[in-house]
């Protein structure tokens, strides 16, 4: 009992002091904030970037696996032609383990793949929330330093019978000009990561209908399928406004 009202007081002295620092220097404390989340976002994407290397692992054993078990079904059908059925059997045995670690392998690596998109999401969100704080702070130190002159210029009103209108004037408008300027770099910056988005996704989307595209044709080739054809339109009307407009030109 007295050693958690010892704790308890203790807490509140630390919180009293916490406090007192918060209000002397709120905007120390804000950017104090930001930079140890910008140093916790730092160690979370090289944490990611590890992450990434354990799913392409996964994702390398997986094309060796379907690698090899298309060679074992090829040896297969061939060692049954020559009326080897023993060897036959034997890569059966072994086509049927090659398989089983397969499909394990791509569950792994769907499993894999989500965490990371979804950890990657994160990252990207907690970037742009630091973004938007650090634009904040540079507008509440701007404006702490116009309402301190506020201040300190309707205290020497009430002091001296002068007239402090012009140069009060002259200074808030420099100080409402950095503002402006800071606003503008913001919106700048805001403007530049978007700008070129809706190329990047048009032009994805044509690699996308030219991949499958090529993938049919060697469907084709290969006889998995019979020949049919794809109307233009179709294809075209797929990609999206920005994608016919680039074809049309």
């Amino acid at each position: 009992m007295i050693l958690g009202k010892f704790f308890g007081a203790l807490r509140a002295q630390l919180n009293k002091l916490a406090n007192m620092f918060f209000e002397s220097d709120p905007i120390a404390v804000m950017q104090l904030e930001v930079d140890q989340a910008t140093e916790r976002l730092k160690e979370g994407r090289k944490g990611l970037e590890m992450y990434r290397g354990l799913v392409e692992a996964v994702a390398r054993q997986v094309t060796a696996a379907k690698s090899n078990a298309t060679q074992l079904e090829s040896q297969i059908k061939a060692h049954l032609k020559a009326g080897n059925r023993d060897m036959a059997g034997q890569l059966a045995l072994q086509l049927q383990k090659v398989q089983g670690e397969l499909a394990t392998n791509e569950g792994q690596l769907q499993m894999h793949e989500g965490a990371y998109q979804n950890n990657l999401l994160k990252i990207q969100k907690a970037n742009k929330d630091i973004l938007k704080v650090r634009e904040k702070i540079t507008k509440y130190h701007a404006e702490l330093k116009m309402s301190a002159a506020e201040a300190e210029i309707a205290q020497l009103s009430e002091s001296f019978e002068m007239d402090m209108t012009t140069d009060f004037g002259q200074i808030e408008s420099v100080i409402q000009g950095q503002i402006d300027r800071n606003r503008g770099k913001a919106r700048v910056a805001s403007d530049m990561s978007s700008k070129g988005i809706e190329a990047i996704k048009a032009e994805e989307a044509a690699e996308k209908v030219m991949a499958e595209d090529l993938l049919s044709k060697f469907e084709v080739q290969l006889g998995l399928k019979s020949p049919e054809t794809t109307p233009l339109t179709d294809t075209v009307k797929n990609l999206g406004p920005s994608v016919q407009n680039s074809s049309t030109n």
